[in-house]
């Protein structure tokens, strides 16, 4: 069970939304964003925390976009931090990043590619912050034990893992729902990430994905009783600069919430 000031994640405590667009587009997008959800989170009494990417490192094609200046992104996040009081999860890619993005960020995100890193993941524990890391397309559930040793060797004790998705030959993903047992039955609260697990990558020079499959992963993942959903929404996916193909509308989030939170009910009552 992990505490970030009134909100509780664990613990059979009621599920906790990590949402925003995939990385900072301007000040606008993010802060427009934020804002809604918020309210959208408010009138279905969910615990929300923001998130987004101040940089993507991990782009498809070298011509793709990677973010703003980390003074610009940084800054919004800061802002939406303040003005919206709201806590703030973004990712970090190197160890240097790490005590920089703590400066503004509540949780620290380390992605699925490098959850084996392991100077990324002491780097990212010294700074006492939480820390969610993605398992590796690449990893099964029951090695996600040893990223948490990597993190704990710091005497940093708040960890959570995420899932989205395991390889499947090429340009598939498949959610192993068996996954969230195995990993919640070594001691941390456990993540749905319903947004990057439809994903195709390498189906050419940007990721493709089916999000017609968001909301069914998302309630069979509630209904094994994860602790949080981590979705990616924009208000006009097609336009994202990044993750396009995966990203949630952001006109249809309330309504699959409201759904969402009534299965999230019935489990946890359970």
């Amino acid at each position: 069970m992990i505490k970030l000031k009134n909100i509780v994640i664990g613990g059979n405590s009621p599920l906790v939304l990590i949402a925003g667009p995939c990385v900072i587009e301007s000040e606008e997008n993010a802060f427009g964003t934020a804002k809604v959800v918020k309210e959208i989170c408010a009138r279905l009494d969910i615990p929300y925390i923001f998130k987004s990417s101040y940089k993507k490192a991990n782009r498809t094609n070298v011509d793709s976009f990677t973010g703003l200046s980390k003074e610009e992104s940084f800054g919004i996040l800061a802002k939406i931090k303040n003005d919206l009081d709201l806590p703030i999860l973004t990712d970090i890619h190197t160890a240097e990043d790490a005590a920089e993005a703590a400066m503004i960020a509540d949780i620290l995100q380390i992605p699925a590619f490098l959850c084996r890193q392991t100077d990324l993941l002491i780097a990212a524990g010294k700074t006492n912050k939480i820390i969610n890391v993605k398992k590796g397309q690449f990893l099964a559930p029951a090695d996600m034990k040893h990223a948490a040793e990597k993190v704990e060797s710091t005497g940093n004790k708040q960890v959570m893992f995420t899932e989205r998705g395991t390889t499947f030959g090429y340009q598939n993903l498949v959610v192993d729902m068996r996954s969230f047992k195995i990993m919640k039955d070594l001691g941390y609260p456990v993540v749905m990430d319903a947004t990057h697990s439809v994903q195709m990558p390498g189906t050419g020079k940007t990721t493709g994905g089916n999000p017609e499959f968001i909301e069914p992963l998302a309630r069979a993942a509630v209904a094994i009783g994860i602790d949080a959903l981590f979705l990616e929404v924009h208000p006009d996916p097609a336009n994202a600069k990044s993750d396009a193909a995966s990203q949630l509308p952001l006109s249809e989030l309330e309504s699959l919430l409201s759904r969402i939170k009534k299965i999230d009910m019935v489990v946890k009552s359970l």
